[in-house]
């Protein structure tokens, strides 16, 4: 069973490919922007005990494969990871 993950009730090996958009179509994240926002995916995946597999940060998109925990909805993390990461970019980049 090499490549799955346990915890005390369950094997797993649960993926989630995510795609999200910025809210209107203009290319932001570009520069310092897409550096920060690499920073705080990372930060925020790490604290939450999910595993990046793999990313990448576009001018107006960000693709990311996520291992996450059966306990998480992947509603949830992507309310978490959205939600802290667009609050504190728009407040370092007014």
């Amino acid at each position: 069973m090499d490549g799955y993950k346990k915890n005390s009730h369950a094997v797993y090996d649960i993926k989630y490919h995510v795609i999200w958009v910025t809210i209107y179509p203009y290319k932001l994240l570009h520069g310092q922007i897409a550096i920060r926002t690499r920073e705080l995916i990372r930060q925020g995946c790490e604290a939450r005990g999910n595993t990046i597999l793999q990313g990448s940060v576009g001018k107006e998109h960000i693709h990311l494969l996520l291992s996450c925990p059966p306990s998480l909805a992947p509603s949830k993390i992507l309310q978490y990871l959205k939600g802290r990461s667009s609050r504190l970019l728009q407040d370092q980049f007014p």
